[in-house]
């Protein structure tokens, strides 16, 4: 969601300056009130003027953000969180070009209705790589696709990984592709959707 603001917070009878952030999965507060909230945990919201208000557990939660900035932060709390095909792009109508083992469960549920079954079918790109060959490898394969179709880089994420964000963005600058967007895909594995540099 990467929703962001400034704003007073009363935590029961606590009350102080923070900086709320609204991610995907949970809502962080950073500042004189610390606390993270699953966004699964969240109950009884409402807006109130210009105060969102909620309940985590036992905990009464008000955010004074502004009617409009409440109103909106309202909305994105209450839908239902994208599916990672949605992140990515990738359905029936967007199929992607898979390259490579993909052994993630939560990625090869994403691709049950959007993998591409011939090249011709292909809108896109998707790419699991683990090594600097795999990406060469990938690379060349989308080069198959029409110029304007993007790619998606899966790589592992975290310190332990031998090739991870940097490596794959090293190697795609110096490819002539830019970064344009990063989804995470489970707790082992992230994406970065590049295209072609114009």
């Amino acid at each position: 969601m990467g929703l962001e603001a400034r704003c007073t917070c009363r935590l029961n009878d606590d009350a102080g300056e923070v900086r709320a952030f609204l991610e995907t999965r949970e809502l962080i507060l950073r500042g004189a009130l610390k606390r993270k909230f699953a966004i699964a945990s969240i109950t009884q919201m409402r807006v109130d003027g210009a105060d969102l208000r909620f309940r985590v557990g036992k905990e009464k939660v008000t955010l004074e953000l502004g009617a409009v900035v409440a109103e909106r932060w309202a909305e994105k709390l209450a839908a239902p969180p994208r599916t990672l095909a949605q992140k990515l792009g990738i359905g029936p109508s967007a199929k992607a070009l898979v390259i490579g083992a993909v052994e993630d469960p939560a990625l090869r549920d994403a691709l049950v209705d959007g993998k591409a079954a011939r090249d011709n079918e292909a809108k896109l790109s998707l790419a699991v790589v683990n090594d600097a060959a795999a990406l060469d490898y990938a690379l060349q394969v989308h080069e198959t696709l029409p110029s304007g179709a993007t790619i998606w880089i899966v790589y592992r994420k975290g310190s332990g990984s031998v090739f991870g964000e940097s490596a794959v963005r090293r190697i795609m600058r110096g490819a002539g592709y830019i970064d344009s967007k990063v989804s995470a895909v489970s707790d082992a594995f992230s994406a970065t959707r590049y295209g072609r540099r114009k």
